[in-house]
């Protein structure tokens, strides 16, 4: 790991080059793959259930294979097989630091998948128990956690983005606190995911520019899974946009929120996120305000939460609200990695 600064110019164009090889690999491979699955999950018949109170126009989505999170799982495992293959010998260090940031990003994906498991092959509606669902996740933040702290001996040092000084949180305050980034930012991506390529469009920007912001500094493990994430999100978004072909499921809404917290909590900037990923916050703040404001009043804020139905109940297009949300993202990006 390598904290010490920014690195110069010549580094980081040599650094971007390679990069843009492993995610030209990883996009390559996530089509391949997605060619390969989605007519398997069809002939499963793993198909989309749509909520009868919900917007109209996604019941003709109904049947539509879903849970292609598993897409992205193959592609990251195989490129994680193929650079370790490939750095074992000659940066050891290096490329077992990259395990645990795969383990989160997979390990939250495995979770999602034995719910989508439940209730798309096995027809449990109910899916996965809330609770053992929330054990789940909670076993691998610990887990993740505890091995960055403990093993790696990462510290407990966290970026403040206003003042640009690291400080150091108290052990006892920093283990809850990164626990409670993985979990929340998991369950904010998954309740982004409600389009067409809603999901994956903003967690691409957000994992390229928490990628940007590793080669800047240097970590080069991070810098590999971001990669590696974003052309596995990339190839999976050929067959994601409207009208998709495929829906990522709460494998890969799950899989996504890992690897962003992971990554930012790795680069000791989890802060960050708030600016990086607003829209995930705004759109799980929609939901507590709609469930909070019907309990107490019988009323509703928003047509439909979370706020991304709103929008399409109001009249907008599906692809009009991924561009307007992506662009957001994009904007709060270049704003994050310029306040760094």
């Amino acid at each position: 790991m390598n904290f010490n600064g920014k690195i110069d110019l010549l580094s980081y164009v040599s650094n971007l080059e390679f990069q843009i090889k492993i995610l030209l690999i990883s996009f390559i491979v996530c089509v391949i793959v997605s060619i390969i699955t989605i007519p398997i999950l069809r002939s499963l018949k793993v198909g989309q259930i749509e909520r009868d109170d919900g917007p109209q126009s996604h019941l003709k989505k109904q049947g539509t294979p879903t849970m292609g999170g598993i897409i992205m799982a193959i592609t990251i495992l195989a490129i994680t097989a193929f650079l370790y293959l490939m750095y074992n010998a000659t940066e050891n260090e290096m490329i077992m630091n990259l395990l645990p940031l795969s383990f989160v990003t997979i390990g939250f994906g495995l979770v999602g998948f034995i719910d989508d498991f439940k209730k798309l092959v096995l027809k449990n509606t109910k899916g996965l128990k809330p609770a053992y669902k929330m054990i789940g996740l909670l076993i691998v933040a610990v887990a993740f956690t505890l091995y960055l702290v403990k093993i790696l001996n990462v510290g407990t040092q966290t970026y403040i983005p206003i003042i640009k000084q690291y400080i150091d949180l108290p052990i006892w305050f920093y283990i809850p606190f990164a626990i409670f980034v993985l979990l929340a930012t998991t369950n904010a991506v998954n309740l982004t995911d409600g389009i067409d390529g809603l999901s994956t469009s903003i967690t691409t920007i957000i994992i390229t520019a928490l990628t940007v912001i590793s080669i800047i500094l240097g970590v080069k493990e991070v810098t590999l899974i971001g990669s590696t994430m974003i052309g596995a999100c990339l190839g999976f978004l050929l067959f994601n946009l409207h009208p998709a072909k495929v829906f990522m499921g709460d494998t890969g809404s799950l899989l996504l929120g890992g690897a962003i917290a992971g990554m930012a909590l790795y680069l000791k900037m989890p802060l960050i996120l708030i600016v990086l990923a607003l829209i995930p916050i705004i759109e799980t703040i929609s939901v507590m305000m709609q469930v909070a404001y019907f309990k107490k009043t019988g009323n509703r804020i928003f047509k439909m939460a979370p706020i991304h139905h709103h929008f399409e109940l109001s009249g907008w297009k599906e692809n009009k609200i991924v561009s307007v949300f992506s662009v957001i993202t994009l904007i709060l990006s270049i704003i994050a990695i310029n306040i760094i």
